[in-house]
């Protein structure tokens, strides 16, 4: 039997080994198409503005959580939200201009499936309370018009203290990547470390919010919240009375019935050369205010002057006192599970510490801002007189909850990355977004399979061989019809 002969049959068992091969060798999965990038939008409507938040992400997670970061914001002209209660529409228009800033941000093909969320807080709450029906309607009004808008909107929420301080804790540790590091090989891994507290300083209240260890110690009123494969149940300790405004307030009565006799009353904890008159009855307004005996408090329309004079360690006594004599808000140690947790502090007045002082020792920092004129404050910041004013009072107040065991935390770089998101007044739209993007399940890539290239090139020769195999056998077949036609063809013609 001639090779030729043998040839049909040996291309059939290439071809069966082949594939063969091609069955037993091994593949991996391959990307289809490289992984995109996300949108998420967060309005924040606080009470004297409102900001929308644009964040990104891939569609990737590190365990079951969103990898995200902050974008860009664009603030909302006019006032907050709840202050449009009486007109609505105007609320409304007036989110048109960032909402149309955002469909230029955000690619076009991916408008629709960009999640929008609104969020209401102290001003929204506060108006829940007393005319729900017009909280509800400004809520029903603003819900129409993000409807209208080319995103995916989810709804709007009015949210309690709580949880928006929760929020913020869980900003404040992300960014300070507690949750997890990236290791050498640009993996998110575990970071070992452990949660920071939130010590949020604000006009009317102060606010601790931290990580509450062990179940048996977690109050009921906590906050749970699963982020990166763990539970976290969070507590807020809130101070309704321990604002800056109301520490003031506290602050300028007890001066004033100290020193009523004076023709001026002295208050260490203001700044040499500034004074201001203050009326009796702005004291006393409010549910904070201390009520003593009527009969020998001044009258309503009484008016003091009260000028500063840059006395650090009389400060420090007196803020002492407000704490001690205090009755609203206790910080007893045990209102602390864990009384060692380390308290990121959120306020202005400690930005200004920071800036005039990046001293490791809060103490030294804390005096040296209250040691300082208003000259010398006006010369260190920008910021309105009236405020600066009151920066040392704040700052001794948080050194005085340093000394209840609170460790505060006056580290810049980590004040720095903190900053990093934004508007620090607004880092609860952060935690927002991250929660709920454990939530929401994670998009399945699409995939080919693939094999090694030393295995596609040893199939590739082996194939190459087949069909050359194949067409010589062709070729040959045809040549020998040709000539057998030919050679019938000429003896026909011999013949004749």
């Amino acid at each position: 039997m001639s090779w030729r002969e043998l040839l049909p049959p040996w291309l059939v068992i290439v071809a069966g080994l082949t594939g063969i091969v091609l069955l037993c060798v091994s593949t991996k999965d391959v990307p289809l198409t490289p992984l995109g990038t996300k949108y998420g939008l967060v309005l924040d409507a606080g009470p004297s503005h409102t900001i929308l938040f644009i964040y990104q992400w891939s569609t990737t997670k590190a365990n079951r959580t969103g990898v995200i970061r902050e974008c860009s914001s664009c603030a909302v002209q006019g006032l907050g939200v709840s202050n449009y209660s009486d007109s609505p529409q105007k609320a409304r228009k007036s989110l048109e201009p960032c909402l149309k800033w955002a469909q230029k941000e955000i690619p076009a093909e991916q408008h629709s499936q960009t999640p929008l969320y609104l969020g209401a807080t102290t001003s929204i709450r506060q108006l829940n309370l007393s005319h729900p029906i017009l909280s509800d309607t400004a809520l029903a009004d603003l819900t129409v018009a993000l409807k209208s808008s080319p995103f995916d909107f989810q709804g709007a929420q009015v949210l309690p203290s709580p949880n928006k301080e929760a929020f913020n804790w869980v900003a404040v540790n992300y960014v300070l990547q507690n949750f997890f590091k990236y290791d050498w090989r640009g993996q998110l891994v575990p970071s070992g470390k452990g949660m920071a507290g939130v010590l949020s300083v604000g006009g009317t209240s102060t606010q601790l919010t931290y990580k509450v260890e062990e179940e048996n110690q977690a109050p009921k009123d906590g906050v749970r919240l699963q982020l990166y494969g763990q539970t976290h149940k969070v507590y807020t300790h809130h101070c309704p009375c321990h604002g800056t405004d109301q520490l003031r307030s506290r602050l300028l009565a007890t001066l004033i019935q100290d020193q009523r006799s004076a023709q001026t009353v002295w208050n260490p904890c203001w700044p040499l050369a500034y004074s201001r008159e203050v009326q009796w009855q702005s004291l006393q307004a409010g549910p904070c205010a201390t009520r003593g005996d009527t009969r020998h408090s001044p009258g309503p329309e009484e008016v003091f002057n009260i000028s500063g004079s840059s006395n650090a360690t009389a400060c420090m006594g007196l803020v002492q006192g407000l704490l001690n004599s205090s009755s609203s808000c206790s910080f007893l140690m045990h209102s602390l599970s864990k009384p060692r947790t380390r308290f990121l502090v959120i306020s202005e007045a400690m930005d200004l510490v920071r800036e005039t002082g990046p001293s490791p020792d809060l103490g030294q920092a804390v005096n040296r801002l209250c040691g300082m004129s208003i000259k010398e404050l006006a010369r260190e910041s920008q910021r309105s007189l009236d405020s600066l004013a009151d920066y040392c009072l704040t700052s001794a107040y948080i050194f005085q909850l340093s000394t209840k065991g609170y460790t505060l935390d006056l580290d810049g770089s980590v004040w720095t990355a903190f900053q990093k998101m934004g508007d620090t007044s607004s880092g609860w739209t952060l935690g927002y977004l991250l929660s709920v993007s454990s939530t929401t399940p994670q998009d399945s890539p699409s995939f080919l399979k693939g094999i090694d290239s030393g295995v596609w090139s040893l199939l590739l020769i082996l194939f190459v061989v087949l069909l050359t195999g194949s067409f010589m056998r062709i070729s040959y077949r045809v040549m020998v019809k040709e000539s057998s036609f030919s050679n019938r063809t000429s003896s026909v013609f011999a013949d004749h």
